[in-house]
């Protein structure tokens, strides 16, 4: 075989286990979102994907290594969603707005995903007992909206905010977007988009300068 073959069959190989590996991803957000963390074992995953379980542990070396790429394809195709429509407002109200409305926009059109990650994260256990997402979760998610609520009060048009009362409404704002995920898996024939302009309203107001 020449190397031109080689490499073109290395390249084929590269794409066929790419497209496995997201196979697997898929089907285990799938499990999931419909079975719940607990039920969702590798078994049931190779079931709906129609493969062995053996097939799975050639691409994963274990169900957490599984789990935490699904975690992780969701970060990154939130990020890559919401990051550049809150970066193409030029205030910090237009920011705050569309971070809101992204947000629960990526929500709504990625469900199985978004709720495939709440029961990973909300049950996912490391050795020791501690929940294995939760510190890189909380840390980090805040500070976006902090840094917004910053400029606002540089622009002048949004009230002070101390650096406790700025993590309160970065807080509070996170757990109205992931209480929008919650009411989804409640109620799947939620009013989306008026729900949308109700949030928004409500941080609108409260951020604005008296």
């Amino acid at each position: 075989m020449n190397t031109k073959n080689k490499t073109n069959e290395q390249k084929e190989l590269s794409f066929i286990e790419k497209a496995r590996r997201t196979q697997i991803v898929e089907c285990t957000i799938e499990t999931i979102s419909e079975l719940g963390y607990a039920q969702a074992s590798l078994g049931q995953i190779a079931k709906r994907a129609n493969i062995s379980k053996g097939i799975i542990s050639y691409h994963f070396s274990n169900k957490e290594e599984l789990l935490e790429q699904v975690v992780m394809e969701y970060y990154l195709a939130c990020q890559s969603f919401i990051s550049p429509q809150i970066e193409a407002e030029s205030s910090a109200r237009g920011k705050l707005i569309k971070y809101i409305e992204s947000n629960l926009n990526f929500v709504n059109e990625n469900r199985k995903h978004v709720f495939a990650v709440i029961e990973i994260v909300s049950n996912e256990r490391t050795e020791d007992g501690k929940l294995r997402f939760a510190a890189e979760h909380d840390e980090t998610i805040f500070l976006p909206i902090e840094n917004i609520l910053r400029m606002g009060m540089e622009e002048g048009i949004f009230r002070e905010f101390s650096s406790l009362s700025a993590r309160v409404m970065a807080l509070t704002i996170r757990n109205a977007i992931d209480g929008f995920s919650i009411e989804l898996m409640r109620n799947p024939q939620l009013r989306v988009k008026d729900y949308i302009i109700e949030l928004m309203t409500i941080f609108d107001r409260a951020t604005q300068k008296i």
